[in-house]
């Protein structure tokens, strides 16, 4: 298996956040079934105040490459980014054309 960690944050208003944490109390399913779909098994999403942290468990077929190959070609999930990227705010020195950014693991025991 495969583990990964991201981070993003949120436009830092409590009414915002609010709304895209209930969003998150219960994804579409069509959402739920592409990230299924693309080799993720377990997804959970973290936050302190406006920064969310993500953990990704994913089966060795995973990449993120094809995971958004899927994703571009998913109207709902076009539609699901779009609403969310109302709610985000990409973290200073994030690629172009990236949301969530990954983390570097510095550190396991």
């Amino acid at each position: 298996m495969k583990r990964y960690i991201l981070f993003l944050d949120l436009v830092n208003d409590e009414k915002l956040i609010s709304e895209y944490i209930n969003y998150h109390k219960e994804i579409p399913v069509a959402i739920k079934n592409s990230i299924f779909e693309s080799g993720i098994t377990s997804m959970e999403i973290f936050r302190f105040q406006d920064r969310l942290v993500m953990e990704i468990i994913a089966n060795e077929d995973f990449s993120f490459e094809s995971k958004n190959e899927l994703d571009l070609n998913n109207s709902q999930v076009i539609a699901w980014e779009k609403l969310m990227s109302s709610y985000q705010k990409i973290i200073p020195g994030t690629p172009e054309n990236v949301k969530w950014v990954l983390a570097e693991n510095i550190f396991k025991l």
